[in-house]
């Protein structure tokens, strides 16, 4: 059974994120995979175990995304593609494009990604693949079970509080959320054996594709850090004074009729 993971190097979450001329300032930062997509590398490892064959991870951007790819390598996939991306604002229809490009020359059953990346936050890229491939997708996977004798998949999913399960046939692709499972993490072992494993690299004309077709159908007007949280306050006094004191607040501050 092959298996595709799309995955995608965004900064540390729990670091200090900086803006500068209306970019990330990237000196200093520390950067991962997606937290969305481990969920994702980890579930196909699992199936390789389970039913054999073989997991790919791919991603598109520059060569620092190199450092994602080898720490899923070393998680314990097979081999890894890196997909230069034309230019920092290729956007989501873009990297959708040359996904499928790349997925279009191969044999796969399993395509998977996280449900998100916590830098844009779009969930498009997994969704777009999909349909450009014409195969099934599920998204926000909690649960994934594959059948390889015959063909199909049944997944499980949240949706506002009830679980769906849908069944599918292969090959599809699934967007993994929080839940499916526990990432594991990379052992010296894995980390050393990473770097003997194939890394590919392709460019779009490798995949077909020109500059005019992966042109931005988007563009970011702005970027800004979210605004600063005011400190709380206590209110004192009795549970009447208390309630007065918040009514008062809100009326004022939060222009809320109470």
């Amino acid at each position: 059974m092959q298996m595709i993971v799309l995955m995608k190097m965004t900064f540390d979450t729990e670091e200090k994120i900086r803006i500068r001329n209306g970019a990330i300032e990237e000196d200093g930062v520390k950067f991962v995979i997606n937290p969305y997509d481990e969920y994702a590398v980890e579930e196909a490892l699992r199936l390789r175990d389970k039913h054999g064959g073989q997991v790919t991870v791919v991603t598109v951007g520059g060569d620092r995304s190199t450092e994602a790819l080898r720490t899923a390598l070393a998680m314990g996939a097979d081999e890894a593609a890196l997909i230069e991306a034309p230019g920092p604002e290729t956007d989501e229809a873009g990297i959708s494009a040359l996904l499928a490009a790349y997925l279009s020359g191969k044999s796969y059953d399993v395509v998977l990604a996280g449900h998100f990346s916590v830098d844009r936050g779009s969930g498009q890229v997994a969704i777009r693949v999909a349909e450009l491939l014409n195969i099934p997708h599920v998204g926000a996977v909690t649960r994934l079970e594959v059948n390889g004798d015959t063909g199909t998949a049944v997944a499980s999913r949240d949706a506002e509080g009830d679980e769906v399960t849908v069944e599918t046939t292969l090959p599809a692709c699934f967007t993994a959320q929080q839940g499916l499972n526990e990432p594991r993490y990379p052992t010296l072992p894995g980390i050393m054996k990473a770097k003997k494993k194939p890394l590919n690299r392709f460019s779009a004309a490798d995949l077909g594709l020109t500059e005019d077709e992966l042109s931005p159908c988007t563009a970011a007007s702005e970027l800004l850090p979210p605004p600063s949280r005011q400190t709380g306050r206590l209110i004192g006094g009795s549970p009447a004074e208390q309630a007065n004191a918040l009514a008062r607040t809100l009326a004022e501050e939060a222009k809320l009729n109470v």
